[in-house]
């Protein structure tokens, strides 16, 4: 499985919203990770439309965590940006193919998504942020 790019900046937001405290603007995200200014926007909208960020307006506003960094499982995150996560039709969908109903395929790939996601969300936010240090050395 290979992340779209939107899931990229997704998690790579978050990585960033969770080392800093305080309220960061989208270009500061955009311009670490030389990354485009309105593809940061777009992913920060589903961010907080999911409920991860908050977007705060006005003198002094920005973006954060909506939740504490270690209430946010990255198996969430990767499933909620990511939509169909199955390594094949068939784990989802009937009748994709003419050995579906006795092949064993089927069931390994099955297992292995479910082992990847359950792993995905056992670890969270806190768990791959960078210290603000690591960030301030990058920042400068």
């Amino acid at each position: 499985m290979q992340l779209t790019t939107q899931t990229d900046y997704a998690l790579r937001t978050l990585m960033y919203l969770a080392s800093r405290s305080g309220r960061a603007k989208v270009a500061e995200v955009a311009d670490l990770f030389g990354i485009s200014s309105h593809h940061v926007a777009k992913v920060v909208n589903l961010l907080s439309r999911y409920g991860y960020i908050r977007s705060v307006r006005g003198l002094g506003g920005g973006i954060e965590l909506a939740k504490k960094a270690n209430e946010i499982p990255l198996g969430e995150v990767v499933e909620r940006f990511e939509g169909n996560m199955h390594l094949l039709d068939c784990i989802n969908t009937e009748n994709v193919c003419a050995i579906q109903s006795f092949c064993k395929l089927k069931g390994v790939l099955a297992e292995a998504e479910r082992v990847q996601l359950d792993y995905l969300n056992s670890v969270t936010l806190a768990d791959v942020a960078p210290s603000p240090r690591q960030l301030n050395h990058i920042e400068q």
